[in-house]
């Protein structure tokens, strides 16, 4: 260790200071795992969606599990191709894949995409206050300058979401 070093025991201690002449070391690391963990989850997800190819093979399951033979049918790729795009999905948990005999079954689930939605759901409702608010702004500076304006109302459901 260098001059000024810490050991790595201490990479994840975080001093709080509860009075001027006092410090306490509180360990984090637990959390900080499971942060990552939950972030790991999520960009595995969105990576496994952002291939239009992947996204097909989730709607074709979507109607119930088939095969990886029947998967690869509607694109011109082979089976190893059409293997390595399901695996991702399988990375993601949003497929599960159970060899019956010689044949691959694959199966849908979706719970791994309820992560995604929450993560978008809060960034709806944040672009939605901030849109509001300048829709409100726009409104307050046309009134002052005595100009009549037409606004669009939304539906008082979509406003709330």
């Amino acid at each position: 260790m260098g001059q000024g070093a810490r050991p790595t025991q201490w990479l994840f201690e975080q001093p709080i200071h509860s009075t001027k002449r006092l410090t306490i070391t509180v360990v984090s690391a637990i959390f900080n795992d499971m942060v990552e963990y939950m972030n790991d989850r999520l960009d595995a997800v969105f990576h496994a969606l952002s291939d239009p190819t992947r996204r097909a093979m989730l709607q074709d399951l979507s109607a119930g599990e088939r095969l990886v033979g029947e998967l690869a049918a509607p694109f011109s790729i082979s089976l190893a191709a059409a293997s390595k795009h399901i695996k991702v999905l399988e990375g993601a948990g949003l497929v599960r894949r159970e060899v019956r005999g010689r044949a691959h079954v694959c199966r849908l689930d979706a719970e791994p995409m309820h992560a995604g939605m929450e993560w978008m759901r809060h960034y709806e409702a944040f672009w939605r206050q901030r849109i509001d608010v300048l829709e409100a702004l726009l409104l307050a500076e046309d009134a002052a300058n005595g100009e009549k304006t037409e606004t669009t109302k939304r539906p008082e459901t979509e406003r709330k979401r």
